[in-house]
């Protein structure tokens, strides 16, 4: 298996210290009354939120691949789309929402189904900008089983654009990455595009 920095990159350990004080702290600054019963616990609580919402960091992306990859010989291409996340902007610390396409051809290997959106959270639940989460997903797969190709599609909805500056609630952003034969052969890009925008009964 070839090396990923995105699966090797050794973490920090988790810092046990709470950031509720600060955000009492910060709850002042905003002209608020942290002592009033409605916020008596919220610094507790955003503490355990913001916590949980950048658990990413503390994600082994190797023992999510491990024990799920597997020799095949299937060369037809591997599709799991509508993938849902919630990330965070690092910009603003606002959320950033919408779905996931994963698509790859294999080699002499694929991962298991279920492994793909685990490696979406993985990435998504960290302080993110959209086109570094869709490149690290595709990377982190074309580096796990050296397909023939990978290519991934991230669509998204931004509460910094929505909330705040041009606070548009309707507008959204499309990333993509294409690694090997679906940046090269457009017929492969476009067999992936139909498959994404085919909408299945039942499914």
């Amino acid at each position: 298996m070839k090396s990923n920095k995105a699966i090797v990159k050794v973490m920090p350990p988790q810092d046990e210290r709470s950031i509720a004080p600060m955000i009492k702290e910060v709850l002042s600054i905003l002209g608020e009354d942290p002592g009033r019963e409605g916020l008596l616990r919220t610094p507790v609580r955003v503490d355990q939120a913001l916590k949980f919402l950048t658990h990413g960091y503390r994600t082994d992306i190797q023992k999510i691949i491990n024990g799920a990859l597997y020799e095949v010989k299937y060369d037809e291409m591997v599709v799991v789309k509508d993938i849902e996340f919630f990330s965070m902007c690092e910009h603003h610390l606002l959320p950033f929402f919408g779905k996931v396409h994963v698509a790859y051809l294999p080699k002499n290997r694929v991962i298991g189904l279920s492994k793909i959106p685990r490696i979406v959270d993985a990435f998504a639940r960290r302080l993110q900008i959209q086109e570094r989460l869709t490149q690290e997903i595709a990377q982190t797969i074309q580096d796990a089983i050296d397909p023939v190709g990978v290519g991934v599609i991230c669509e998204a909805r931004h509460f910094c654009m929505m909330m705040r500056g041009v606070e548009k609630q309707h507008s959204g952003a499309m990333t993509s990455a294409m690694l090997g034969s679906f940046r090269r052969n457009k017929k492969t890009r476009d067999e992936f595009l139909a498959l994404v925008n085919h909408r299945s009964n039942g499914l």
